[in-house]
């Protein structure tokens, strides 16, 4: 089973320092290596980025910085488990590197085999359990 594991946490004025930097790596690596890590990817200040929202057929779009977030998406990663269980004890040993405090979203991601693509009655009622 593929979950997306959501890293949220307090936006960092300061960049991480070498040594942090090199600490997940090699988690990273580790996890490329035992297949259990996909993909991952940290995210830049909010400053850079931008939130568009629909609401009623209206599109706003506001500029970062989010400051009056507490906690923002800082990265994300695709995490490949046996169960949620599983995800959540890979997340765990993901927080414990990341340093600071902050907390992971873990959500399974839908997919089916290639050779197999479901219906949109099967994709309700997966939805649905």
């Amino acid at each position: 089973m593929k979950f997306l594991s959501i890293y949220k946490t307090a936006e960092r004025n300061a960049p991480p320092s070498v040594e942090h930097i090199e600490t997940m790596q090699k988690l990273v690596e580790e996890g490329q290596k035992a297949g259990w890590l996909l993909s991952t990817e940290g995210c830049l200040p909010s400053a850079r980025g931008a939130r568009v929202r629909s609401d009623g057929g209206k599109v706003t779009v506001t500029d970062g910085p989010f400051t009056e977030t507490k906690e923002l998406v800082a990265g994300f990663a695709i995490l490949e488990a046996g169960s949620k269980q599983e995800a959540i004890e890979l997340t765990k040993k993901f927080l414990a590197v990341a340093g600071g405090d902050g907390e992971c979203e873990i959500r399974e991601v839908y997919s089916t085999p290639e050779e197999t693509p479901c219906t949109a009655s099967e994709l309700a009622e997966q939805f649905a359990r």
